[in-house]
């Protein structure tokens, strides 16, 4: 896939700092493995030691620094900053009638621009109808509601550049869009964040509160703290329509969950049952698949955890004896990680095959701690060459033990309570001791008894909650789940059929296999933070059976109850569920519920189904495929008939972002630079225990060793396009984002020239009226032609590279490095001819609109400073004006010309190397071409003026087929048919250049040694290597002609100044 070559435009941002800290301010007015499963063992160990070679490497790093002075390092040079200062009321227009300032500022550039958006309605489908342009076409997008108590990391910025291009790109082509807000309830985040909040201020903990009190807390908490995400996604740009935000727990959103969960239950698709679930102990809650870490460990490795008051040692495999009953002395050795389970083990399974146990199928063995007789049981799913080849079963802390257990009829025996103590089960010796103090203490207990059979190091993944730090248990709970066979049968059907495009097209392996072996989903969460489930227990006396209603009120649950107890529901005692559903319950309705559903309301007529769902491919199947099965079930239709899917943000290293690596970006601090010591407050200030905290300090030192400079929204959100985010992961580095600011200048430049080209009285042409007068003035305008072709091509494909490569090629190395300095001396001439100002004014109106998606503000601050067209009503924002369509430019499109302008282009680059490699810097030499074709003659006098300037040269002509060389003047063979001559007799002094050109050519060859030493590796590697020495041997080439021709002119003005 096409990428953005930001190399190109990098302009040279190293030099030396000139002072510590940022450029002060200029005013301008203007489900996870168990414990103990097998990895692979040979990919641990040789991540482990990348991770140690890692560490080893910084800390020498360090040490190094410490031990000899530092070398000056190259840094980035901070940009003045300006400020918009001009008065100017919130939501009011910008003042745009003053001059631009000298510099592109994205502080100015970003200012006001936003709230007067907002305030025009220029957002809302509404305004949209009305437009010129206007399709009659519907485009609907919801954003993936970002967690209340979250801040903007750079995956939300990733989301939003690519969603907010795509956005104002078919509102600009005149659809009616609507891009809905939103942000989730996060129901065990925000519940955490209230809790330390009432514990720092008042002292108190959520347990010596009433549910009603806690939940006015948390009320006030959301709406005092809650909308910095929201405030994030404005400073990005985000074009939503904000009147229609909606939140997870409103009004709305709360009937339409009700709404499901009862018409789930009416189904048949909803039920209570005891099962194993994922349990944090800290948390006392069940949790989802996806707050489950897992944290792969080598071997021994402690971690502190919470309500435990020492280390806890992990990743070791404890050997214990089962003695085998009625034969004294034979025993069962058993290998476990998890030796705090062992109270809870209920048999001892083998394979069958296995000849080691087979003489013992069918008896029974001693329990090592309590002496009861446990079966040994045969089972095929038992690895032989596993430990050894026996293993211990605990269905109710296992959910592999726990479908063994239910193969063979074994009853499970809960010994780890919610709170991650031990039951009483277990025996007083054990009862209420925390878990892994109770581990120490079997451990003890099994040498006393002469059963412990050794320890070693072994690798584990170990689960772990991601909310709270806690090894995630296994416990069986009494929860409601959703039946999801059926529903992902459906769902599988639909992407087979082609109903539903997944794009990429590779993630529908994984989407067909996680639906082939889906498992029902628990949605009980044992929390006050959240929708209550509208579920009602019906107590009775003298009835033991379980029994449930569900109902959309407790009237309508009365009346559901006295129909299944054929009693009168005023006698009927109702207890209401104190659980609450899980958060991706109400995010699976979000394409619907944020439209009104379940009621009929216009939004959910117009704009349901969505057009596209575009997220991160992490949520393909934990929410897109949930929105999927609760959409078609209940609403009968699919939510979205496209999913567009982008990959995850890594570093420039291909690093997944950690904060442990210190390598995490956080996009308010690219946009508004920071400097190293708060980026180092911040991990300071976060949850790193002291080794990682070394670790990413230094990595994060190494990395930015000045801080971050500021870089602004528009560079920020076109670098994060520029990547083909619909293959790989995405590799980011600031650089790249600093280079594209580099881009904003040149554009802003541009501008200036352009504007300053165009002077006060200048009346654009219809673009009907347009004509160019010159070959160069129809070459530009092919080229703009080709960017809105590939523009509108990436655009529709979902391809933002192909507009990101289109539009920097255009701006950067079309009208900047060409055009403009090409018709540079064509507008000092007097008379000025009148072509060239009229399409400098069209590639400028065009070359923003076609930008606009991806750079709104900078687009918008220029634009709005361009002339308007006579008798035309322009459109008051570039956010609502046309977008150029392809069509509508074809026209101009001249491939043939191109084709030939890039002839002349090679010669100018011949003629720039010949300058550069005789050290003219200044001079402009005189310049003949010698062309052996007819026709190639005719297409260099078209453009030898053009041709003179962007060379640098002065007097450009053609030398006739046939005449002889001139004499001493240097020359360069562009192609079999072309030979440029360059007179430098007299701008040059041989006697200067010689040397010069000597240690260059000493310099060049040996680079060309050195590779040509080296060994052949990789592929890849050696053909990069290949390429580089022809580079070379080229370049060496040019450099012997060029000191032999500087000989023969130095020869020859000795022997002119020879008596």
């Amino acid at each position: 896939m096409p990428r953005l070559p930001l190399a190109a435009l990098r302009l040279p941002p190293w030099g030396p700092r000139p002072s510590r800290g940022l450029p002060r301010a200029r005013f301008f007015s203007a489900r996870p493995e168990p414990h103990g499963s097998s990895v692979s063992q040979r990919n641990r160990q040789a991540k482990q030691r990348r991770l140690r070679k890692q560490q080893r490497a910084l800390e020498a790093e360090l040490a190094a620094e410490g031990e000899s002075p530092a070398e000056p390092r190259k840094a980035w040079s901070p940009k003045e900053i300006v400020l918009y200062e001009i008065p100017t009321e919130p939501g009011s227009k910008k003042d745009v009638s003053g001059p631009l300032p000298p510099a592109y500022s994205p502080r100015y550039v970003e200012a006001a621009w936003y709230q007067w958006w907002t305030r025009e309605g220029f957002f809302k489908p509404e305004y949209q109808a009305e437009l010129p342009q206007a399709t009659g076409e519907v485009f609907s997008m919801c954003i993936p509601p970002p967690n209340v108590t979250g801040s903007l990391h750079i995956g939300h910025a990733l989301t939003v550049a690519i969603q907010d291009a795509l956005v104002r790109w078919h509102r600009m082509r005149g659809d009616q869009v609507l891009w809905v807000p939103g942000s989730d309830h996060a129901g065990i985040a925000t519940q955490a964040v209230v809790e330390k909040q009432l514990w720092k201020e008042r002292g108190v903990r959520r347990q010596e509160l009433s549910r009603e009190d806690f939940l006015r807390a948390v009320w006030q908490w959301k709406e005092a703290k809650g909308g910095e995400i929201c405030e994030q996604l404005r400073a990005l740009g985000a074009s939503l329509d904000w009147d229609r935000e909606c939140f997870t727990m409103d009004a709305r959103s709360s009937e339409a969950v009700t709404e499901a969960f009862v018409r789930l239950y009416n189904a048949g698709l909803l039920y209570r049952s005891r099962q194993l679930v994922n349990w944090s102990c800290a948390l006392r809650s069940a949790i989802s698949d996806i707050e489950v870490e897992s944290r792969p460990l080598s071997g021994r490795t402690e971690l502190r955890l919470p309500g435990c008051p020492t280390p806890v040692p992990f990743g070791l495999l404890v050997s214990v004896a089962f003695p085998v009953d009625g034969e004294p002395g034979a025993e069962v050795v058993v290998a476990t990680t998890r030796p705090e389970t062992l109270p809870g083990d209920v048999a001892v399974a083998v394979h069958p095959d296995d000849s080691r146990y087979t003489h013992l199928h069918g008896r029974q063995l001693r329990h090592p701690l309590t002496e009861q007789l446990l079966p040994i049981i045969t089972d095929s799913t038992v690895q032989p060459h596993v430990g050894t080849g026996a293993v211990k079963v605990t269905p109710a802390h296992s959910p592999v033990d726990a479908e063994m257990g239910a193969r063979h009829g074994l009853s499970p025996m809960s010994v780890i309570a919610e709170d991650g103590t031990m039951t009483s089960l277990c025996g007083d010796w054990l009862q209420g001791l925390h878990r892994f103090v109770a581990r120490e203490k079997i451990m003890s207990a099994l040498r006393e008894r002469g059963l412990f059979r050794g320890l070693q190091d072994h690798p584990v993944v170990l689960p772990i909650c991601s909310r709270s730090g806690d090894v995630v248990e296994y416990l069986l709970k009494s929860q409601w789940f959703v039946r999801c066979r059926e529903m992902g049968d459906r769902a599988a059907k639909a992407v087979a059929s082609g109903a539903l495009e997944l794009c990429p097209s590779f993630h529908q392996k994984n989407w067909q296999y996680w639906f082939a072996h889906v498992g029902d989903w628990c949605v009980s969460r044992q929390l006050w933070w959240g929708h209550q489930i509208p579920a009602y227990q019906v107590i009775e006396e003298h009835v033991k059976e379980d029994r449930w209603v569900a109902g959309r009120s407790e009237a309508e649950a009365r009346e559901a109850a006295a129909e299944l107890t054929g009693r009168p529901g005023a006698e009927l005692t109702l207890v209401r569920d104190p659980d609450v559903l899980d958060t991706w319950f109400s995010s699976a309705l979000f394409p619907f519920s944020a439209l009104g559903w379940p009621r009929e309301t216009l939004d959910l007529a117009r704009f349901y189904p969505l057009s596209l769902l575009e997220t991160g491919s992490d949520l393909l199947l934990f929410w897109v495929g949930r929105m999927v099965m609760l959409g078609t079930q209940l609403t009968g239709r699919l939510p979205f008939h496209k999913v567009l899917l982008h990959s995850m943000v890594r570093d420039r290293q291909g690093r997944k972002m950690s904060k442990s690596l210190g390598n995490v970006l956080d996009p308010r601090d690219i946009i508004s630079g920071v400097e190293l010591q708060e980026l180092q407050a911040k991990l300071r200030a976060g949850n790193l225990d002291p080794t990682e905290l070394v670790i990413a300090t230094a990595a994060q030192k190494k990395d930015f060793p000045h801080g971050i400079p500021e870089c602004g929204t528009d560079a920020l959100r076109f670098t994060l396009c520029s990547h083909g985010v619909l293959g790989g992961d995405l590799h980011l580095s600031v650089s790249e984002v600093l280079s594209c600011r580099h881009f904003c200048n040149k554009i802003w430049n541009a501008l200036r020239f352009i504007l300053n080209a165009l002077g006060e009285n200048f009346v654009p042409q219809l673009e009907k009226e347009l004509s160019p007068s010159s070959p160069m003035d129809a070459w530009i305008l092919s080229r703009l032609a080709f960017a809105a072709q590939e523009c509108e091509r990436g655009f529709v494909t979902g391809e933002l590279s192909l507009v990101t490569h289109a539009l920097h090629h255009f701006w950067l190395h079309n009208l900047c490095d060409v055009y403009l300095e090409a018709v540079k001396p064509v507008l000092l001439r007097v008379p000025r001819p009148p072509g060239p100002p009229q399409v400098l004014f069209f590639c400028a109106d065009v070359g923003l609109r076609l930008l606009a998606p991806l750079m709104p503000f900078l687009a918008e601050e220029l634009w709005q400073r361009l002339p308007s067209r006579p008798s035309s009503l322009p459109a008051p924002s570039i956010c609502v004006a046309p977008y150029p369509s392809a069509c509508s430019l074809e026209h101009w499109h001249q491939p043939e010309l191109e084709q030939r302008f890039s002839r002349v282009q090679e010669v100018v680059q011949a003629l720039r190397a010949l300058r550069a490699t005789y050290h003219l810097t200044k001079v402009r030499p005189q310049v003949l071409l010698q062309v052996s074709e007819l026709a190639e003659q005719d297409l260099f006098q078209a453009f030898l003026e053009p041709l003179g300037t962007l060379s640098h040269c002065a007097a450009t002509g053609l030398l006739p087929r046939g005449a002889a060389a001139p004499s001493l003047w240097a020359q360069a063979q562009v192609s079999d048919t072309v030979q440029v001559y360059m007179k430098i007799q007299g701008l040059v002094d041989p006697q200067t250049q010689l040397p010069l050109l000597a240690a260059r050519r000493h310099k060049l060859q040996t680079q060309l040694d050195g590779l040509m030493t080296q060994t052949p590796s990789e592929e890849e590697v050696e053909t990069q290597r290949q390429h580089r020495c022809s580079s070379l041997r080229l370049e060496l080439l040019k450099l012997d002609r060029a000191a032999s021709h500087l000989q023969q002119l130095s020869d020859e003005s000795r022997s002119l100044g020879a008596p």
